[in-house]
């Protein structure tokens, strides 16, 4: 039960917290950008696809939650644009584990010490 958890928070995590993601504040938040570019398409490979309900497929299920697990191969197949659209591979994926703080002038996600690195850079700067 515990392996079940933890892989169900991993796919939750993974397709919200991505360096590429997209966060707006009230006032420039639209539901159709947050859905296709806040969240992502995990190309997972073919067992863990079937394994998992295709839920990889995420930034799909954010625009149209209606559509039933069993198509959303079908809409990658026949919308190319969502194909490619914040593709993130099962093995890019644990390079996201480390992402924990959201750059507004960068909008990205970075790292402890990538965000560290620009606090110093500034620093000499000013």
């Amino acid at each position: 039960m515990i392996v079940a958890a933890s892989i169900g928070i991993w796919l939750f995590y993974i397709q919200h917290q991505f360096e590429h993601t997209t966060w707006e504040r009230e006032e420039g938040w639209n539901l159709q950008n947050a859905a296709f570019y806040g969240s992502s398409h995990y190309a997972l490979p073919g067992i863990l696809r079937w394994f998992s309900a295709n839920i990889g497929v995420h930034h799909v299920h954010h625009l149209a939650s209606r559509i039933p697990f069993y198509r959303l191969n079908e809409v990658l197949r026949d919308h190319s644009a969502l194909e490619n659209c914040q593709r993130i591979t099962l093995y890019e994926s644990f390079h996201c584990a480390r992402l924990h703080l959201w750059d507004e002038k960068s909008q990205r996600l970075l790292t402890f010490s990538e965000a560290l690195s620009n606090a110093n850079s500034n620093r000499h700067l000013v």
